[in-house]
């Protein structure tokens, strides 16, 4: 579905210079791993979050003090350090006439200083001046450049976002290469009259507003070129999404309803009564199962508020129609935090479950995806190890997904496929006002559990 015009931008990122295997995996870590390897785009939506500013250049006397600034320097003297072996730093004395300046080196490579900074050559050194014990110091200067080099120096420096083992100046020439590839001619897709409204730039300017910045508020928060940008990504989200409903909600549903025979063991069990939110809840769903609409509903409630025994309860309608029903969780911990809840009141209703997460013993998940697959298993519970091909359901009918923001688009396709026709049931704690609601979730069925059962302690959310 992807235009040729943007394959350029898909290429893994080792076409761009200086990203070989190892950058690449590090690429990868830093913006996210990706199944194929870090890509071009990745780099080119790596933002940067501030710049410095290197065109504050002044002599020494009148150069600011506690801020960046570019000197042009002549070295005069080299202090090393009395042991190679001490802690204590190589110095090197500069002066342009005005003034001097110590640049102070930890743990530097003696032999790249004294190759850096001959005495009597000329240098422009940029960094952070300070003063220290009355002399003008600057510590680990971020750049040392000769003639040639200051002509190369952007006047702003993006900064960057990194990790370990990364070099902030591989990454800045890797996305400014990336930024080369994006196509110049790339059809407009936001209406004209907002572009000229917001002053928008279009979307190669504003990347490239961002990646090489003019001045250092370019790359603010409220910088129309970081405007645009995020405007782009809300209109492709939304974008996604109804792709995503529209996928979902196109195929013909299928009743699911149950008897309530089992259900009603597992609210025998319970140690409370059923708030009227949950009741109402569990009425709406219920309808869905019985209808041959298709359901797409998200189930929102604060912590404490009884989603999962909801979620249980909808799962074990969907087995009592002879399906089965699946719950995916964001992670490992709370996949097992699930199933533990969970395997007590099943016991009571006969409910068979499993467990599949990306830990699991081989044997025990090949016991799994057997069970699964003959249908000997009404209930699994696990982590995006749900949605890998090699898990198979012998009839899924009902989808549980728990903080579903935290799973891609194509995570939750994935899982909705495993199974015809299969209803979805979306879970979230995050407290979402309806206007917020209604822009996220679009045509999403909604149902709100607005109290507690009885007997919850209040929960209480600190700052650290």
């Amino acid at each position: 579905m992807r235009p040729s015009l943007l394959d350029p931008l898909f290429a893994p990122a080792t076409a761009l210079p200086g990203v070989g295997p190892k950058v690449e995996k590090l690429i990868d870590r830093l913006v996210g791993p990706n199944e194929a390897g870090a890509r071009v785009v990745d780099v080119l939506f790596h933002l940067p979050h501030g710049a410095v500013d290197r065109r504050n250049r002044p002599k020494i006397r009148d150069a600011p003090r506690d801020a960046v600034v570019t000197l042009e320097v002549t070295v005069t003297e080299h202090r090393p350090p009395a042991s190679k072996r001490g802690r204590a730093p190589y110095r090197v004395l500069v002066e342009d006439g005005t003034g001097d300046v110590e640049l102070v080196f930890f743990l530097a490579h003696h032999g790249w200083i004294e190759k850096a900074l001959p005495i009597g050559a000329k240098r422009w050194v940029s960094g952070k001046l300070e003063l220290w014990d009355g002399h003008l110091q600057m510590v680990h200067p971020d750049r040392v450049l000769d003639a040639a080099g200051i002509e190369r120096l952007p006047p702003v420096e993006p900064v960057y976002g990194l990790t370990e083992g990364l070099s902030p100046r591989i990454l800045a020439k890797a996305a400014e290469a990336a930024l080369k590839r994006v196509p110049a001619d790339l059809p407009e897709w936001i209406d004209p009259a907002l572009l000229a409204q917001k002053g928008w730039p279009d979307f190669r300017a504003a990347l490239a507003a961002l990646h090489s910045p003019a001045t250092p508020e370019a790359v603010a928060p409220e910088a129309p070129a970081r405007a645009r940008l995020a405007y782009d990504e809300m209109l492709a989200n939304q974008l996604a999404l109804v792709l995503v409903r529209a996928s979902l909600r196109r195929p013909q549903g299928r009743v699911s309803a149950g008897d309530g025979s089992r259900a009603a063991r597992i609210l025998a069990a319970l140690p409370y009564e059923l708030t009227a939110a949950q009741t109402q809840a569990l009425a709406e769903i219920a309808a869905d199962l019985a209808s041959d609409r298709r359901m797409l509903r998200l189930l929102q409630g604060d912590v404490g508020s009884g989603k999962t025994i909801v979620a249980l309860l909808a799962m074990t309608g969907a087995v009592e129609a002879g399906r089965q029903a699946a719950l995916m969780a964001p992670t490992d911990i709370l996949a097992r935090q699930h199933f533990e809840r969970i395997a007590p009141l099943a016991a009571a209703a006969n409910l068979r479950l499993a467990l599949v997460t990306g830990r699991d013993k081989a044997s025990e998940r090949r016991a799994a995806l057997a069970g699964l697959a003959a249908g000997e298993i009404d209930i699994a519970i696990g982590t995006h190890a749900l949605f890998q091909d090699e898990v198979a359901f012998r009839d899924l009918g009902l989808a549980v997904v728990d903080e579903q923001h935290r799973f891609g688009v194509h995570q939750r396709l994935a899982l909705g496929a495993k199974g015809e026709a299969v209803d979805v049931l979306v879970m979230t704690a995050t407290p979402i006002p309806r206007t917020l609601m209604l822009t996220a979730f679009g045509d999403m069925d909604v149902s709100r559990l607005t109290e507690k059962p009885a007997g919850r302690q209040p929960l209480r959310t600190v700052t650290m």
